[in-house]
C-alpha cells in the first residue's frame, strides 16, 4: 500500500512560487526601509529565516524530506541574508 500525500503538504513547485512571491514582498518592503535597502532587506530576510523555522516546527515538517518544506526556505532566506549583509559591509 502506498503512503499518498497529505492535504496540507505541497509540492516543491508549489513552494518555490511562495517563495517567489514572498521575496518579492520583502524586496518591496525594503525598498520603503527608513534605513536603506540593504540594512531593511538583511533585517527581514533574517525575520522570515526565524518565522520558516518555527512554521516548520509547528508544522513537524521533517529538516531533510524529498520535497521542498520550511526548513528549505528558512535555510535559503538564512543564506540570502548572510549574502546581503556581506554585501553591505563591501559596498
Amino acid at each position: 500500500m502506498q503512503q499518498q500525500d497529505l492535504p496540507g503538504k505541497l509540492g516543491s513547485a508549489a513552494v518555490l512560487i511562495r517563495f517567489g512571491v514572498r521575496l518579492l514582498v520583502l524586496a518591496v518592503f525594503a525598498m520603503f526601509g527608513s534605513i536603506g535597502f540593504g540594512r531593511s532587506l538583511t533585517a527581514l530576510l533574517w525575520m522570515s529565516t526565524i518565522l520558516s523555522a518555527v512554521v516548520a516546527v509547528i508544522r513537524r515538517e521533517p529538516p531533510l524530506d524529498t520535497i521542498l518544506n520550511h526548513w528549505d526556505e528558512a535555510v535559503t532566506y538564512a543564506a540570502m541574508c548572510m549574502l546581503v549583509s556581506g554585501l553591505n559591509q563591501t559596498l
